[in-house]
């Protein structure tokens, strides 16, 4: 058979798979539109229909990829693996983040333009002042207790022989929402108040109370209760660090140990000396990946305290401006000083892997 009959009978075959396609897509989507009343199935069908449709649809665009002249093959497959992503990546982030900008220069209806008022209000207002306050403890102490504790822990675990137990024990939190971590610290926390004849619920002020303490409101108690917030960060997020700067801490080659043990060096040394710089890259990439949790936190201050009694937080304010008064004016400015914000530490973190040798 010459070449150009093949050449042909791919051209076919590849216009046929296109054809078969579209109508499993467009058929697919109108049989899961007639099957809604039936939960079951409709989900069985979904799942089956929506991965083998993706599947399918890759299979074919790159098999149309493959019938473009050698010099923009390559080209074609590329786009074809990395333009959908490229394409919801610029439909979910970049339009809704200029649509922002440009309502951030918008009264709060979005009809009128007020220029800078937005921004002076969101650097300016007490409620703001307050939120950018609490997001640096936030940032400052929860970050540095997180990656703190997780150093030490990973360390300590690598040391002994219950290393598994442990790290599971801290890591598990990892598995809790933050919703959820929300509800459960509530509970610990829990105060019934004062003149109510029954014993305490939460479990801090049972052991506070067992002791011949006095039961507190813990979380309204002004600014100390923000530290009450930031603990269930560090429950989370200990693990989180705990896992990452262990696996750092293992591929340390242990000739340059015991090179260090030669020389005399004992364990604090080696730690200092040895550890630390070598895992430092990966101690600041944890540091600026839970930084950035910190900046953007919501879950655990809505659930807890609702940005109530002096613990609000920007991403807090930014709800409550956009969806329980209505200003989107004001909301996009905080959402693009928020942005404006985490930028930087994006950019950063993003040079320290572009700089790591296994990427270049």
């Amino acid at each position: 058979m010459s070449q150009e009959s093949v050449g042909v009978k791919k051209y076919l075959i590849t216009i046929i798979l296109i054809f078969i396609t579209v109508f499993i897509l467009v058929g697919g989507f109108i049989f899961l539109q007639r099957i809604q009343d039936f939960k079951v199935l409709m989900t069985f069908f979904a799942v089956l229909w929506g991965l083998g449709s993706v599947a399918l649809l890759f299979y074919v665009l790159n098999s149309v990829a493959e019938i473009f002249p050698r010099k923009i093959r390559g080209v074609a497959v590329a786009f074809v693996f990395a333009g959908p992503a490229v394409i919801l990546l610029f439909w979910a982030l970049l339009l809704p983040t200029l649509r922002s900008l440009r309502l951030s220069f918008l009264d709060a209806t979005g009809t009128k333009f007020v220029f800078l008022d937005n921004y002076k209000f969101a650097f300016t207002d007490p409620i703001m002042v307050e939120s950018f306050r609490n997001n640096l403890l936030w940032m400052f102490f929860g970050t540095l207790t997180c990656v703190v504790l997780g150093l030490l822990i990973a360390v300590l675990a690598d040391k002994s022989k219950y290393e598994k137990v442990v790290k599971s024990f801290i890591f598990m939190p990892m598995a809790i929402s933050f919703v959820g971590a929300g509800v459960i610290w509530k509970f610990i926390y829990a105060y019934k108040g004062e003149g109510i004849n029954i014993s305490e619920i939460g479990l801090l002020n049972a052991i506070f109370t067992s002791f011949g303490g006095e039961a507190q409101a813990w979380l309204l108690i002004p600014f100390w209760n923000n530290f009450f917030l930031i603990i269930i960060m560090v429950w989370l997020q200990t693990g989180y660090a705990m896992v990452i700067i262990s696996s750092a801490i293992k591929s340390i080659p242990e000739s340059i140990n015991e090179a260090a043990r030669v020389d005399g060096a004992n364990a604090v040394t080696i730690f200092y000396k040895v550890t630390i710089p070598y895992i430092m890259p990966t101690i600041i990439t944890v540091t600026t990946t839970i930084l950035i949790f910190s900046l953007k936190l919501f879950d655990i201050v809505r659930v807890m305290t609702g940005g109530n009694y002096g613990t609000n937080v920007i991403a807090n304010e930014f709800y409550l401006r956009q969806f329980t008064y209505g200003n989107s004016g004001q909301a996009s400015a905080i959402a693009i000083v928020l942005l404006i914000v985490i930028v930087p530490v994006l950019a950063y973190n993003l040079r320290e892997f572009m700089g790591r040798k296994v990427l270049k």
